[in-house]
């Protein structure tokens, strides 16, 4: 655990950015989008924000040909912010060795449970081996139960596949398989406020028994939302989500696209 840095009458401020499927190769492009100049043009709106976020979120699918380079790559461009940066695994991430050898240091941090801002945050590692879907193991959830008894802090809970339908029949069949294990936890403990994930590449924002539920735009390509079957939406721009979050619980929270 780290301790709250920020003064306790100011809001943290976080950008989540998600999706951002990197290659080795800054050229390289998926579906038409060349990732990493995309995933960077997202860095430089987020340099031109005022204020700077606290915090940066990333939510998986990080890499997109899992490579080394392609977390270099993530880390060399985040690191001139100077903001620190947590992350998750995506469904894209199985080389969880090359990112626990890559994000590792200052600005970026492996720190899975923090505090931040007289808020709680915990990351939470959703993904299976050689599977598009996600779950959350025993051991996690119970870990989960385990960080959040006798916390009074509200909390906000990252994970990369999303625990609520999309209302996009393709992407809800590779959600979070064991989301009533999830919603177990989540339900007993009123100190949730938030729980954010990526994987569906598009924006959302839905409310489950008082907790509000986030998801955001990829850096890269975006997902037709309401689609029965894949489909690309080439009418939205890549973003990432904006939060503001105020000690007492209180939170603001809007998408922002680059142009």
């Amino acid at each position: 655990m780290i301790s709250s840095f920020i003064p306790s009458d100011s809001p943290l401020v976080i950008a989540q950015l998600t999706d951002t499927h990197l290659f080795a190769d800054e050229d390289q492009t998926m579906k038409d989008c060349p990732t990493v100049l995309s995933f960077q043009a997202v860095l430089n709106s987020v340099a031109q924000l005022q204020p700077q976020p606290d915090l940066i979120l990333l939510t998986g699918d990080l890499s997109q040909d899992e490579t080394l380079t392609s977390y270099q790559q993530l880390h060399c461009r985040i690191m001139p912010l100077g903001i620190p940066t947590y992350w998750i695994p995506g469904n894209h991430d199985q080389s969880l060795t090359n990112m626990e050898q890559t994000l590792c240091t200052a600005p970026i941090s492996p720190q899975k449970c923090f505090q931040a801002g007289g808020w709680q945050f915990i990351l939470l590692n959703s993904m299976l081996h050689q599977q598009v879907h996600g779950e959350l193991s025993a051991d996690a959830l119970e870990i989960l139960d385990q960080q959040l008894q006798g916390e009074s802090l509200p909390t906000l809970i990252a994970l990369h596949h999303p625990p609520l339908a999309i209302a996009s029949a393709w992407m809800d069949a590779i959600g979070l398989q064991n989301r009533e294990a999830f919603f177990a936890i989540i339900d007993r403990h009123p100190q949730i406020k938030l729980v954010v994930f990526g994987h569906i590449h598009q924006e959302f924002d839905r409310v489950r028994q008082g907790v509000r539920y986030l998801g955001a735009p990829s850096t890269c390509v975006q997902f037709s939302p309401n689609a029965d079957e894949f489909a690309i939406d080439g009418d939205r721009q890549p973003g990432f989500r904006l939060m503001s979050l105020y000690p007492d619980g209180q939170f603001e929270t809007t998408v922002q696209r680059i142009a």
